[in-house]
């Protein structure tokens, strides 16, 4: 009997032994295959970015849209999260809190206006969710806020918008304009006006009479043009336009005063849309400063940089050029995807 439970004892020792060393074995096997996943999460892991858009008020905002949603949507190393404002910057900052309790990894920040960013950015950079700035700035005390801004000199914009308008109608011409503002208090408004201020105030010849917000929109433009020419239609010789769209306006206002586009009243516009490149083909404009929306291939290297820790240019200029009458509109047109 004794020798019986001596041996019961032993067997019993002996199945806890060999459960307690498969159980280790177990977890050992399943924290390795934890930490390599884990290795292997963090290297497959989708980087998250959180893109609240300004809305869709002109073909170049659209053409953003859709370069963006394009890059990053078909990226498989990047996940798009995607919120349009309509043009309310209430609905952006509500979209950037969304993100921050997404904790996603990047935000991603086209702004309606300059100013009003700092509370929701502080939460931003509090949540250690670097911000990128796309196509507009803003006015911050604290830089620190945002880490980056992909787009344009709109300023540089504005100058050789000017630039190229006095070497079309040359220096000795008087020359009274009228200028299209984009959405008050937005960087590429101000910015664009401050630019082409800058050349025309060294030309005493010309002249811009009248300047008010066609809010960067073809019916505003068109509405605003209309109020122009009703009251200054003998006098204007030349259409100043922040984006083609507001250009485009114009010239339908234009056409419908009787009056030639392109040829009696000038047109020179900012972004490079399908449809001004055509209406300087058919010569209803002049002037095309280019803008580049196409930013989606850029902010996903800045993402994939951002993600991998290194560190990005705090300006990351797009690249762009300026096109003037038929010929050089007709050669770019095919190029035009949006």
């Amino acid at each position: 009997m004794y020798k019986k439970k001596k041996l019961l004892v032993f067997l019993i020792a002996s199945l806890m032994a060999i459960l307690l060393l498969a159980g280790c074995n177990s977890n050992s096997s399943s924290t390795g295959d934890k930490d390599s996943g884990k290795a292997g999460g963090s290297k497959d892991e989708k980087i998250v970015v959180g893109f609240s858009q300004i809305g869709a008020e002109s073909g170049w905002r659209t053409a953003e849209t859709e370069s963006i949603k394009e890059t990053l949507g078909n990226d498989p190393q990047i996940e798009l999260k995607f919120s349009d404002a309509q043009q309310k910057q209430e609905n952006q900052i509500k979209a950037l809190r969304s993100f921050i309790a997404q904790k996603v990894d990047i935000i991603a920040l086209a702004p309606v206006v300059e100013s009003g960013w700092e509370t929701v950015l502080k939460e931003a950079k509090d949540a250690k969710i670097p911000v990128i700035l796309l196509d507009r700035g803003i006015d911050v005390k604290d830089e620190s806020l945002y880490t980056s801004f992909i787009g344009s000199d709109f300023i540089l914009e504005g100058e050789n918008a000017a630039k190229e308008l006095i070497n079309l109608m040359g220096k000795d011409s008087e020359v009274n304009i009228v200028e299209l503002q984009g959405t008050v208090g937005a960087s590429a408004a101000n910015d664009r006006m401050e630019g082409f201020a800058n050349i025309i105030k060294e030309n005493p010849k010309y002249k811009i009479i009248k300047s008010q917000t066609g809010d960067f929109t073809r019916a505003k433009g068109k509405e605003v043009m209309e109020a122009f020419l009703k009251s200054d239609g003998n006098k204007i010789n030349a259409v100043y336009a922040h984006n083609d769209d507001m250009a485009l306006g114009a010239i339908q206002a234009i056409e419908e005063y009787g009056l030639k586009p392109g040829e009696d009243i000038k047109i020179v516009s900012v972004d490079g849309i399908k449809d001004i490149f055509e209406a300087v083909k058919a010569g209803k404009a002049n002037i095309i400063v280019e803008c580049n929306p196409l930013l989606g291939p850029q902010l996903a290297q800045a993402a994939k940089d951002l993600k991998a820790g290194k560190d990005i240019e705090r300006w990351i200029k797009t690249d762009e050029d300026v096109f003037v009458g038929k010929e050089e509109a007709e050669a770019a047109l095919p190029s035009r995807k949006y």
